[in-house]
């Protein structure tokens, strides 16, 4: 894509709270902790919340790319060598070449850099070239949570998540424009948003004061937009959980991220799931599921069949005589049944229960029983 003038003011690292050695997985840890943290939904009529999660989103979207935090990385080594600087006003710097050398404010970054980036210009300004600032512009990925209690995780469901996120604009389609009328091309750089500007042996394009780079001109902005084409509003998204989702996996929703510029398709939108923990049973791996029940010492000692719960009817299952507490086992496609139609099994953990407050009875049984139990279990460690 070509580096982005916002690159040389912004440190993207800084914003997420980051070093820029941070790994890939720091910069994904840090960037859900911020974006929940300053999410629409949690800071309802919050500006300085909404404007700082943009931000947030801005970071991700460059650092959270390889490609994109390449050439970012590149770009702030030169502004931190000083080998590119602001001119006083946004005019010409002092960089290579003296006065009147580069300037990068409104420049377009693409023809300054494009030998570096491999992203030169085949063609002079406005060689029949749509240009990348008018060009369609693919929407930003968002990302929401979905929270669910363990049995919807294990069977799946469809259901909606809600977040706030921008949108076309409902009352002029993303046009920018009152309905009923439409923008125009802009006679200041011919539709390209942008304008040949010769600075000594140089010449580069820079923003088209006209259209302010958009190539196009609003001579009646939509009053609910304000020509913006974006609105921020609530949304409500259906998403399909497949059987046996995982907490915190990760589900795409193609094509219901943020809006696109310059009729540019949508993002994408990212689910992340969260399965609440069951009373009962618990999870290893995707499939199998674990339970622990309770026996007696009596049970445990002279066997017995007892009653095992599952995610539907419960199960017969033979304790073998002489059963140690911690014992497990299995009970074949008794756990959850996956997405492609695999189904695990059931784990059954065999807890022996010790009575804490015998009655008077009991002891006395428990008593008769030693006796007839002589032997000593700790004779085993030998001496």
């Amino acid at each position: 894509m070509g580096p982005q003038r916002e690159w040389f003011d912004t440190d993207y690292y800084s914003v997420l709270g980051v070093p820029s050695s941070a790994t890939d997985k720091d910069i994904t840890r840090a960037y859900r902790k911020l974006a929940k943290q300053f999410h629409p939904d949690a800071n309802a009529g919050n500006a300085k919340a909404e404007e700082r999660f943009k931000e947030i989103s801005a970071a991700n979207d460059v650092l959270g790319d390889t490609a994109k935090r390449k050439e970012y990385d590149e770009v702030r080594q030169m502004v931190a060598s000083g080998g590119y600087q602001r001119g006083p006003g946004g005019g010409p710097g002092g960089g290579p070449g003296g006065p009147g050398g580069f300037s990068y404010d409104g420049a377009d970054l693409g023809d300054l850099f494009g030998n570096l980036f491999g992203a030169g210009r085949s063609a002079g300004f406005g060689g029949g070239r749509r240009s990348a600032r008018t060009a369609p512009q693919r929407g930003q990925d968002l990302e929401t949570e979905l929270h669910l209690d363990f049995l919807e995780g294990a069977y799946g469901v469809t259901t909606e998540v809600r977040f706030t996120a921008d949108a076309a604009c409902a009352t002029c389609n993303g046009t920018g424009a009152e309905p009923g009328s439409l923008p125009t091309r802009c006679t200041g750089c011919g539709g390209t948003g942008e304008v040949a500007v010769d600075q000594g042996p140089f010449s580069f394009s820079q923003v088209c004061p006209s259209c302010g780079g958009r190539g196009s001109v609003i001579a009646n902005p939509c009053k609910s937009c304000r020509g913006r084409c974006t609105e921020v509003r609530p949304r409500e998204v259906k998403v399909k959980v497949p059987a046996g989702v995982t907490d915190g996996q990760r589900i795409r929703v193609k094509s219901r991220g943020a809006a696109g510029a310059n009729g540019g398709p949508p993002g994408d939108l990212y689910v992340v799931v969260h399965v609440r923990a069951h009373s009962v049973f618990a999870r290893r791996g995707a499939l199998d599921l674990v339970v622990h029940l309770p026996i007696t010492f009596i049970e445990a000692t002279l066997g017995a069949n007892v009653k095992v719960p599952t995610l539907t009817d419960p199960v017969t299952l033979k304790v073998k005589a002489g059963t140690p507490s911690g014992t497990t086992q299995k009970v074949r496609g008794r756990g959850i049944t996956g997405a492609k139609g695999k189904t695990g099994d059931l784990l059954v953990t065999f807890d022996v229960v010790v009575p804490t407050k015998p009655t008077k009875a009991q002891r006395a049984a428990l008593e008769a029983l030693g006796e007839a139990f002589p032997d000593d279990p700790r004779d085993l460690l030998g001496e």
